[in-house]
């Protein structure tokens, strides 16, 4: 759930990573509000630990002659194919697109790991840092228990097939403001997807634990990240950034939530599914009007934040 194109370049004035107080100047209210939110994350993170080593049990099989994912997420939901499968392809489309769900987890976590990772304990990033350990072992606990889901009962990870292109250099403090951006959308996507399989009394208990687990964690991520990303944003309009840059990161964040979208939309998972010729189904269901409302539904919490804070325009 990564975009296929690189980031721009445009630059950007002076601007500290993360907001709060550094060596680059004193605290600010805002700063204020946001050590005490991390604050409440952090004793909530303690509270809610779990060692997810102990807190499953796998059963030896998920049955496949039942639901693993809810039809109303199903790529084809809403289109006349939906109606045209038979209950048994449902359960059996349903089967592939959960596992094809998780593996975009597993893969999208990976990435978010490896940035957050690049970042706590170093200048700009002092005050979220404390924070940011809760978060990469949570993590890492989900990319665990995902991928331990779609080996023990699918056999595989569905490999990432996003398209990686040599990325220009940038400047610092716009890939700040990208990069956890582009964490935010994919929490929220996910998490559009966790409280509704979490919640769905037709889904085996153990798709509906892991999807419980995962949205009580992501609910603090996401509070950190809206705060995070809307001082990013701040700071860099702050600095005095270009109209043209400001243009191209908001057409880059909108090239990656279709992407982001786009990813579910998985040829091998038709084929897997007994459906024939999964690329023109690809592009038939991408194309349908109704898979487009369900992307602004999936979206809308996303779309309306940056909107709210000046990211997109009425345009976007």
């Amino acid at each position: 759930m990564r975009p296929q194109n690189p980031p721009p370049t445009a630059a950007a004035g002076p601007a500290t990573a993360a907001g709060p107080a550094t060596a680059s100047g004193p605290a600010t209210a805002d700063d204020a509000e946001f050590r005490a939110l991390l604050d409440r994350l952090s004793d909530k993170a303690t509270a809610d630990y779990y060692n997810p080593f102990t807190t499953f049990d796998w059963p030896p099989a998920i049955p496949t002659d039942g639901l693993w994912m809810s039809p109303e997420l199903l790529s084809v939901h809403g289109t006349e194919l939906f109606d045209e499968l038979s209950p048994a392809q449902l359960q059996a489309l349903s089967r592939w697109e959960s596992v094809n769900f998780y593996s975009l987890n597993v893969h999208g976590i990976r990435e978010l790991l490896i940035e957050v990772t690049r970042r706590i304990h170093t200048p700009g990033f002092e005050l979220p840092s404390e924070f940011f350990h809760h978060f990469i072992g949570e993590e890492n606990d989900h990319m665990w228990f995902f991928a331990t889901f779609c080996l023990k009962y699918a056999d595989k990870i569905y490999p990432d097939k996003s398209v990686k292109l040599p990325e220009a250099p940038r400047d610092p403090h716009v890939e700040n403001f990208l990069v956890f951006a582009r964490i935010l959308i994919f929490e929220q996507i996910v998490d559009h997807y966790n409280v509704q399989l979490a919640a769905d009394r037709r889904l085996h208990p153990t798709v509906r634990h892991i999807n419980r687990l995962h949205h009580q964690d992501e609910s603090r991520h996401i509070a950190f990240g809206c705060r995070l990303v809307h001082l990013l944003w701040q700071r860099l309009l702050d600095s005095d950034l270009a109209e043209q840059a400001r243009l191209d990161l908001r057409s880059y964040l909108g090239r990656y939530l279709t992407t982001s979208m786009e990813s579910f939309y998985n040829p091998a998972v038709y084929r897997d599914a007994g459906l024939t010729d999964g690329y023109a189904l690809r592009r038939r269901l991408l194309a349908h009007p109704a898979r487009q409302a369900a992307h602004a539904k999936v979206l809308h919490k996303t779309t309306d934040f940056l909107h709210r804070i000046g990211v997109f325009d009425a345009r976007q």
